[in-house]
């Protein structure tokens, strides 16, 4: 649901509440006051290395990983990645990834929404979580989660910086945001479902493929 589409929705809600359309500074005071107070859930309590940690963990999750130091080489990387599979030239993309020189690497790359036809996603990430091996985005205007849904093939491109411990950590750098986003998506590897027969089927409901690029710099 969009921003916009959401905010009216919530308006109406309020509305036959009795409240004003708009949240009140007192408010949002208490709603900041109650996060404030609420204890943090339990984190890992094992010692680890976060990028170690997020590495095995992806990678247990039928996740495929490969490291490159700077942004400039993710065009590279994306097309070693779809040239060893077979997987042709054409891509969509995140906007924030738009001005990397995909032609140069022999890649059409177009920045826009995915349609249902599009067979590769390149999308950036918020965070990832080493204790699970989870990629986190936060949806919106210049964030679409269609790149991370419907193609085949989801390219994600993770900075190492924002490799976070566990998931209370990934919620508190949302929450530092200071909005709403439209949705947190959480991404353990390939979607998958044992519906059928108790049998596991890779891209059921989503890409059977997640490949992270871990970014150094």
């Amino acid at each position: 649901m969009k921003g916009e589409a959401r905010d009216r929705l919530l308006a109406r809600i309020r509305e036959r509440q009795g409240k004003p359309r708009e949240p009140q500074p007192l408010e949002i005071e208490a709603v900041r006051s109650h996060l404030a107070a609420h204890p943090r859930n339990p984190g890992p309590r094992d010692q680890f290395d976060d990028l170690t940690r997020f590495r095995e963990r992806a990678l247990t999750l039928a996740s495929t990983l490969e490291e490159v130091e700077t942004l400039e080489g993710v065009p590279r990387a994306v097309a070693r990645y779809l040239a060893e599979r077979h997987l042709g030239t054409r891509a969509v993309c995140w906007p924030e990834l738009a001005a990397l020189d995909w032609p140069g690497s022999g890649l059409d790359v177009e920045a826009r929404s995915a349609r249902g036809d599009d067979l590769v996603g390149i999308t950036g990430a918020f965070c990832a979580v080493a204790e699970t091996g989870t990629l986190v985005t936060l949806t919106g205007r210049h964030t679409p989660s269609t790149l991370s849904l419907l193609p085949e093939t989801h390219m994600a491109v993770v900075r190492a910086s924002r490799v976070v411990r566990s998931m209370e950590d990934a919620w508190a750098l949302v929450r530092e945001t200071g909005g709403m986003p439209r949705a947190v998506n959480f991404i353990s590897g390939p979607s998958r479902t044992a519906d059928i027969e108790q049998t596991v089927t890779l891209g059921a409901h989503g890409p059977y493929r997640v490949h992270i690029i871990l970014l150094a710099a």
